[in-house]
């Protein structure tokens, strides 16, 4: 697995269980890359869907990759505070062509005050159905939603004060080129 560099635009692909694509970034923009971590960071960047409709994010977003955790987090600047996306996924690897991992349908939407939701159980349930979820992933994801459960109430990683702050910024030096 390679590591992407700092300052180089990458896309981003998500898959499902069954090896299909599931949405694609076009752009993103390395703050960091290393084995375990990749930060980056988009702002109106082109997105496709499995079934080829595009769309445009809205928003700045600072996104958090790890090679280690089945979890990534979408940081999305907005006029009233950070929102945060996060999705239960597989752990990303990175290629000459993308970051990738595989998107298990659950979702934490956490709002700036830093309550949150759990989003997509159903979605969940009826793909680990229909696309054969092992046990073993069903163990790990839902161990993977109590540890990113744990950092929303922590404020750790990217749920810190000026996580998301201080990389825009960083984010930022890279779009004055």
């Amino acid at each position: 697995m390679g590591v992407p560099m700092e300052g180089e635009t990458i896309q981003i692909h998500s898959y499902k269980h069954n090896g299909h694509i599931h949405r694609i970034w076009e752009e993103t923009t390395v703050l960091k890359g290393t084995n375990t971590v990749v930060i980056g960071g988009n702002d109106r960047t082109m997105v496709t869907e499995s079934d080829g409709r595009t769309w445009i994010t809205r928003e700045p977003a600072i996104c958090y990759y790890h090679s280690q955790f089945w979890f990534n987090i979408l940081g999305m600047l907005r006029e009233d505070g950070i929102h945060y996306y996060c999705n239960l996924s597989s752990p990303f690897v990175f290629d000459d062509e993308a970051l990738k991992y595989i998107d298990y349908d659950l979702d934490i939407k956490v709002f700036p005050d830093m309550t949150y939701v759990l989003l997509d159980e159903d979605e969940y349930e009826e793909h680990r159905k229909l696309m054969g979820y092992p046990d073993v992933i069903d163990k790990i994801l839902k161990a993977n939603m109590e540890k990113l459960i744990d950092w929303i109430r922590q404020k750790k990683g990217p749920f810190a004060p000026d996580f998301v702050d201080q990389w825009y910024e960083r984010f930022l030096t890279y779009r004055s080129f």
